[in-house]
């Protein structure tokens, strides 16, 4: 069978060309892929910062959404038809971490979409333990988005965050915003630092207090608002030197703090605030199954207003100006990729 597919070529090139897809193997469902949006991740593959572990053929994509479109040998509970979304990872089972339960961090771990082949296709083969049927009620553009709201709800689980506690998150990009919108569900009293007008505009109508950098001393301003207390729980998911050294001076005595974002460099952390405040500084990385959950049943109940968090939509022949547009447009939520015309 005869597929179009967006393949990285390098240089910050996409092709669109047609390939040939085999029939699901035994295990495999393949998928009629309907939306998929654009991840940071992605972007950093355009950019060519992951080119040794990537290559230069390769089909990128996982936030995705689709319908089953054929079913292979040896799967069960799962039918032609249904709208479902991927959890995109595959660990092999077989290490000290698959070992513990936490598969979702396995020393093997491959990422579906980055390590192999993605979802920026007609249609996809993938394992079948990684599908997460859907209501068939759910627009399949919204269900695009479950995937980045997924990695939010494993965010906030690792922070513990309960009701009445003063949350301060870094960063006010499409993570940092499901993160914010995620924490406040869980009774957090939520405050965003970004330096960004439009990303700070778009948190003050979803009413979110915010804080600009650029403009006011953020610690002091947190810790004015609680008191002299400081934030309990704190977010870093900018990715940047000014937001790590934020994140210890906000925070309150024994805070939490979630280290979100990926540094391009080791970053340097004021380790006399973590002795003294007797703070704790917590990894957070992917989701695990009930994250999945999670996200699809917060997106059910509106938690998120995802035709505002959708910036736009392209055709995937238009992909390459997507990922274009992107790098010139800092200001973007959520730009998708619509495959299935469709859907």
């Amino acid at each position: 069978m005869s597929i179009k597919a967006a393949t990285y070529r390098g240089n910050k090139t996409f092709t669109v060309d047609n390939k040939s897809i085999a029939p699901p193997s035994a295990g495999e469902v393949q998928i009629d892929v309907a939306y998929c949006g654009i991840c940071g991740t992605d972007l950093h593959i355009y950019l060519g910062h992951m080119d040794p572990r990537v290559g230069f053929e390769r089909t990128i994509g996982h936030e995705m959404s689709g319908v089953i479109a054929a079913i292979g040998d040896n799967v069960e509970g799962l039918k032609v038809g249904q709208h479902i979304v991927v959890r995109p990872l595959d660990h092999c089972g077989d290490c000290p971490a698959c070992d513990a339960g936490h598969e979702h961090i396995c020393h093997n771990l491959k990422f579906i979409g980055i390590d192999t082949e993605g979802a920026f296709q007609q249609k996809w083969n993938v394992a079948a333990h990684t599908i997460h049927v859907l209501p068939d009620d759910l627009d399949l553009s919204h269900a695009a988005l479950i995937e980045p709201l997924a990695v939010a709800c494993h965010d906030v689980d690792r922070g513990k965050v309960s009701q009445g506690e003063d949350v301060l998150v870094i960063g006010g990009g499409p993570i940092g915003m499901l993160i914010a919108l995620v924490a406040r569900h869980a009774g957090g009293n939520v405050t965003i630092s970004e330096i960004n007008e439009n990303r700070l505009a778009y948190a003050e109508k979803l009413g979110f207090k915010t804080l600009n950098p650029k403009n006011v001393d953020v610690a002091k301003s947190i810790q004015e608002q609680t008191g002299g207390k400081g934030a309990d729980v704190v977010f870093e998911v900018s990715g940047t030197q000014l937001g790590v050294d934020l994140m210890t001076e906000a925070a309150s005595v024994r805070g939490r703090i979630v280290m979100v974002a990926i540094h391009a460099s080791k970053p340097q952390i004021d380790m006399f605030r973590f002795f003294w405040r007797e703070l704790e500084l917590i990894g957070a990385r992917v989701y695990l199954k009930s994250d999945y959950e999670q996200a699809m049943k917060l997106l059910s109940e509106g938690v998120l207003d995802c035709d505002s968090f959708i910036t736009d939509i392209k055709s995937l022949d238009e992909i390459q100006g997507a990922f274009e547009a992107l790098t010139s447009n800092p200001n973007a939520m959520k730009s998708m990729i619509k495959i299935k015309q469709d859907a």
